[in-house]
């Protein structure tokens, strides 16, 4: 796990250091993001089960525990974070005569949850696929709004949601959370030719200017994730929110790309998204 952190920070280190050096390549550089490379929460990921099947949580936390112990997660992340190729999973088709693993999820959500083509692709979409073989289950993929994965969960229309989902009070009334088997933090994106931030050290530092901000600041996020509870406040979390104006989209994609349109001043997402958005946009 300590290679995978140490993983981890060198490659949001490189990317940080790619963002900061393109802004003077010139060229389509106007068009080009950055992320701040300040944590402003601190998150743990789990997945979410349905609160009438306890056999599987037990299961899914016995899972957790031995691909962290055994390897198998360092080297599922080192695939979107190292030198690793990503492994396509594949869906069946929902069956009740069969014996299945069904799975909520969100593939715009890279690299936890994404689409290629008909495979599904991601850390999270690895792990379902091992976590079902584990269980003796075919997997079935359900794609939906993020607003609707743990719901959906909660109405036993599917087993788990794996959706890079962050453990929060109010989504244990749909899910009861497995143990975590991530940490994350939501990071601001902004315009390369944008400066305001660029002396932030700390999220103090970032938070102070966002304060500055009134409603004429428009602040993109993905529809019910962390970043809209930031932006518009969240007492579960203890966000005060800002005087900004939030703008809520299906996934981080776009809102940048929203943001790069002129329709909105920031995008706040998950870091892992964020780098990975950034990347592809600079790229």
């Amino acid at each position: 796990m300590k290679r995978f952190l140490a993983l981890m920070l060198a490659v949001f280190a490189a990317i940080s250091l790619f963002t900061l050096a393109s802004c003077s390549e010139g060229g389509s550089d106007a068009k080009g993001v950055k992320v701040i490379n300040v944590a402003l929460t601190d998150e743990e990921y789990a997945f979410g089960v349905d609160k009438t099947q306890p056999e599987l949580l037990e299961s899914a936390n016995a899972f957790i525990k031995k691909i962290m112990e055994d390897g198998t997660f360092e080297d599922i992340c080192n695939h979107y974070f190292g030198d690793g190729t990503p492994v396509p999973v594949t869906s069946a088709a929902e069956d009740s005569s069969k014996d299945q693993l069904v799975v909520a999820t969100n593939a715009g959500f890279e690299p936890f949850e994404y689409t290629q083509g008909d495979a599904y692709l991601g850390i999270d979409m690895e792990i379902a696929k091992l976590f079902a073989d584990y269980l003796g289950k075919e997997l079935v993929i359900n794609n939906m709004d993020f607003d609707a994965v743990c719901l959906s969960v909660g109405q036993s229309k599917c087993d788990i949601a794996m959706a890079g989902l962050t453990i929060k009070p109010d989504r244990e009334e749909y899910v009861t959370f497995t143990d975590s088997y991530y940490k994350a933090s939501q990071k601001l994106i902004v315009m390369k030719s944008d400066d305001k931030f660029d002396a932030c050290k700390t999220a103090a530092d970032v938070e102070a200017i966002l304060k500055s901000f009134d409603s004429s600041v428009k602040i993109g996020y993905q529809n019910g994730t962390t970043g809209q509870f930031y932006v518009k406040g969240d007492e579960d979390w203890g966000f005060d929110g800002y005087a900004v104006t939030g703008v809520g989209y299906k996934n981080g994609s776009m809102a940048v790309q929203d943001m790069m349109n002129g329709n909105v001043q920031y995008v706040i997402i998950d870091e892992a998204p964020a780098a990975f958005i950034a990347a592809a946009v600079n790229g």
